[in-house]
């Protein structure tokens, strides 16, 4: 169901009147950037300018927030250690009966967009658990906040805070209920607002994107997600690497670019065990084991996994969860 905003705001009661009372403890409306916000973003999108004020005045600063996302970032831990948070027992049978119940759509999906199962599995996996834990802060609250009083990111959080806008305006969301991470990710896999109105599609088709309750959306709108950032039907994800514990040139650990070939990292001795051509485009990837330094080298499928989350050591956790699913889901004969 399609929702302006101004119907939103006009079902809550007295919304006038609690908007001002709640005032104070909001956002000042009149401070220059959030009213420019409010200004450029209802023109550019022919929205009721007095809905948006109203909606604005329905949000809280969560100074929790700021800290959560300016905290200095925690140790780079090695991969061995990074890769026990997500590949539990728990995890990995919570993969194998999430796959059972959804046997039917998962199957259809993988064909239609040529990613397999286990990796969209994963992916909801390592994000919430399945559906488990979508997060707790008001999502107006959280991208409002990141979008007047974070100043790194500023930018960022405001063109998200208008897709938001745009998002309650055009699906069955809630934009004074929904609840997400403090980052302001929704649903079971994660979407920001711009993800959301992008690449979440009507898998059940019932006329609605609904990222929180219906999984056959849910796991239509990861492959989908996928698909259009590129994944290779049938192509490899990751492979395991040999070379020199000590190699003569620096592998970055935050390197995400498929800026090497298999040809170009044999002539540097390293070995990959993989029937691929030899021009084919890669990434090598640090993978410490607990008994010293390991290797791994990324294709474009992993790539892919790293526009859900930009990093090496997830992409390599939602493979191996992904492989360990499938392993255990095949041998219990699902």
């Amino acid at each position: 169901m399609t929702r302006s905003i101004l119907a939103v705001l006009a079902a809550i009661p007295a919304l006038a009147s609690a908007a001002a009372a709640q005032a104070p403890a909001g956002f000042d409306l009149s401070r220059e950037e959030v009213r420019a916000f409010v200004e450029e973003v209802a023109s550019r999108h022919a929205l009721d300018r007095d809905a948006l004020y109203a909606l604005l005045a329905e949000a809280k600063p969560q100074p929790k927030i700021i800290e959560l996302i300016s905290r200095p970032a925690e140790r780079v831990i090695p991969w061995w250690e990074y890769r026990q948070r997500f590949l539990t027992e728990e995890r990995i049978n919570g993969g194998v009966q999430f796959w059972r119940r959804n046997r039917e759509t998962l199957q259809r999906v993988s064909g239609e967009h040529g990613v397999p199962p286990e990796y969209i599995v994963a992916i909801i996996g390592v994000e919430t658990f399945y559906g488990r834990i979508t997060g707790g802060f008001r999502v107006l609250d959280a991208l409002t906040t990141l979008a007047f009083d974070y100043p790194p990111r500023s930018e960022f959080f405001r063109k998200e805070l208008e897709q938001f806008v745009l998002l309650a305006s055009e699906e069955d969301v809630d934009p004074l209920t929904v609840k997400g991470s403090y980052a302001g990710a929704m649903g079971a896999p994660q979407f920001m607002p711009s993800s959301y109105r992008r690449y979440a599609v009507d898998g059940s088709r019932d006329n609605r994107r609904n990222l929180w309750d219906d999984w056959d959306d849910v796991i239509a709108s990861v492959a989908n997600y996928f698909a259009a950032h590129g994944w290779e039907r049938g192509g490899p994800v990751l492979a395991p690497a040999r070379l020199d514990p000590e190699p003569s040139f620096t592998v970055y650990p935050g390197n995400l670019e498929l800026n090497e070939t298999l040809d170009s990292l044999s002539a540097v001795g390293v070995q990959v065990d993989i029937d691929a051509p030899g021009n084919t485009p890669v990434l090598l990837v640090p993978a410490e084991e607990r008994d010293g330094p390991a290797y791994r080298v990324g294709f474009r499928n992993f790539y892919v996994i790293t526009r859900y989350n930009r990093s090496t050591r997830y992409a390599m956790a939602v493979h191996d969860l992904a492989q360990a699913i499938a392993e255990r889901y095949q041998r219990s004969g699902s």
